[in-house]
């Protein structure tokens, strides 16, 4: 009797005694394992950067014993036996060779198929590549996603302007997986919707600098006005009438006096959307109702149309600094200092002039400093350290101030040329009075704006207040 009853607590004990386990000794977490279709380099690079994100990999491959080198840690096997043993399944490949998936369907029927396809140019087929491949595989759950990362950015992992992972799918919970995924690798997930939406996704990486289209359009219009309208005044004009062949002057006099007009009227166009949108919400009383869409446009250009417009003021700081190295200057400084000397006779100090040339100086170096301080602000590393506040402060406070140097330093230059009819060739006037027309107009309507009565109610209006109207009292009055 003692013995069963020593056998049978120590049947009851043993079970307790496997399992335990020794104090700081934790059990390893089971590692989740992925599967990538193709190899690739995105392929490659994709499963690089799971691996070392904790995940396990393996790879579907029509050749597994010669698909090149993998990283260090993956399997590799056909693809119907990798495909039973993930839930999550990356197409790494590209559209001609979806077709080979449908003899999979059993062994994908049930499993997220991540899509990260794109085509080498737009509506080159009917449909999305994730719509084809739900169609393919309608047991599977498709979403579209990662298509806009490079296998660059999925190498050297995410950074400023990669670290958005787009995706769209049809089930909810297919888009979780995926979404817990790529928030482990260290990017941010944006839900585009349903699997109709691939479509857009797909195009995405096809776009050529979408938000610079308009500014380089504008840039390029500026430019060719301004040269060929110079070119006529300067250049033509002199060979037509004086009978004088200054065409040496196109490179560097004619260039030098289009980057700066170019530049000012592309950094007055930065602010002047600001005010036409304040002076609509004045006239119509209310900020809830939408601007034209051609000044939503406008406004959301703004930060490519001053980066532009930097470049073209270090262009004429650039050109400027190399006036004393030219041969044709350094030529007419000789020449006349040869025909001071044989001549007998020199040149009166001209206090005003000192001062004049200064203060044009003086200015334009302001206004370049606060040009380039507005540009570093713009860049991603500075704003996002910026409060808004700050960054409000810089690009519209200093910014005005910006643009009211660049315009004095014009108006010097200028001075009282515009009083001599000598300086309008062909009844026309320089270029550089043309471009302080929209500058000057800005400016004098940002005055206009700061009157106290006017942004009294500027200021209420963009705090949520609202004129009423006359119709809309008396159909207060009729209603009560």
């Amino acid at each position: 009797m003692s013995t069963d009853r020593l056998s049978s607590l120590s049947k009851e004990v043993k079970p307790e005694n496997v399992m335990l386990c020794p104090l700081g000794m934790a059990v390893a977490p089971e590692q989740k394992l992925l599967c990538i279709f193709g190899t690739g380099d995105l392929g490659r690079s994709l499963g690089q950067r799971l691996l070392q994100s904790g995940y396990g990999v393996v790879y579907g491959s029509r050749r597994p014993h010669s698909c090149g080198p993998l990283p260090p840690g993956a399997q590799v096997m056909n693809h119907a036996a990798a495909a039973q043993l993930a839930s999550l399944v990356f197409i790494c490949i590209h559209r001609e060779h979806y077709n080979f998936l449908e003899m999979l369907a059993p062994q994908l029927r049930g499993k997220v198929l991540v899509d990260v396809s794109n085509n080498m140019k737009k509506n080159l087929y009917p449909e999305a590549n994730a719509e084809y491949l739900q169609r393919l595989i309608p047991g599977s759950n498709v979403v579209k996603a990662f298509n806009t990362l490079s296998a660059w950015a999925l190498q050297n992992g995410p950074s400023d302007a990669n670290r958005q992972v787009y995706l769209c799918g049809n089930s909810a919970e297919a888009k979780q997986t995926v979404a817990e995924t790529a928030t482990k690798l260290g990017f941010t997930v944006l839900d585009r919707g349903s699997l109709s939406a691939a479509r857009e996704l797909e195009d995405f990486p096809l776009q050529l600098f979408p938000e610079w289209r308009l500014p380089l359009r504008i840039a390029f219009g500026l430019t060719v006005f301004f040269f060929f309208y110079l070119l006529i005044r300067d250049v033509i004009y002199a060979y037509v009438n004086e009978k004088k062949d200054i065409s040496f002057r196109i490179m560097v006099s004619l260039a030098n006096k289009v980057f700066p007009i170019v530049s000012l009227i592309m950094l007055s166009l930065c602010y002047l959307p600001g005010v036409i949108a304040a002076v609509l919400q004045l006239y119509r009383g209310t900020k809830y109702k939408r601007f034209p869409n051609w000044l939503d446009r406008w406004m959301l250009c703004r930060k490519q149309l001053g980066l532009l417009a930097l470049g073209f003021a270090f262009l004429h700081v650039l050109y400027t600094l190399i006036i004393p190295i030219r041969y044709y200057v350094r030529f007419r400084i000789s020449a006349s200092t040869i025909s001071q000397i044989k001549e007998n006779r020199t040149t009166e100090f001209d206090t005003t002039t000192a001062w004049r040339t200064d203060s044009y100086y003086a200015v334009g170096i302001l206004g370049f400093g606060l040009y380039v301080l507005l540009g570093i602000s713009s860049l991603p590393s500075v704003s996002n350290a910026l409060s808004w506040r700050e960054f409000n402060f810089i690009q519209s406070k200093l910014g005005y101030l910006t643009l009211f140097f660049c315009t004095f330093h014009t108006y010097l230059y200028g001075w009282n040329k515009f009083l001599r009819p000598s300086y309008y060739k062909w009844y026309t006037p320089p270029g550089y009075m043309l471009c302080l027309v929209v500058p000057s107009v800005v400016l004098v309507l940002k005055l206009l704006l700061l009157l106290p009565c006017v942004d009294r109610s500027l200021t209420r209006i963009r705090k949520g207040w609202e004129r009423s109207e006359p119709d809309d009292d008396s159909k207060r009055t009729l209603l009560t």
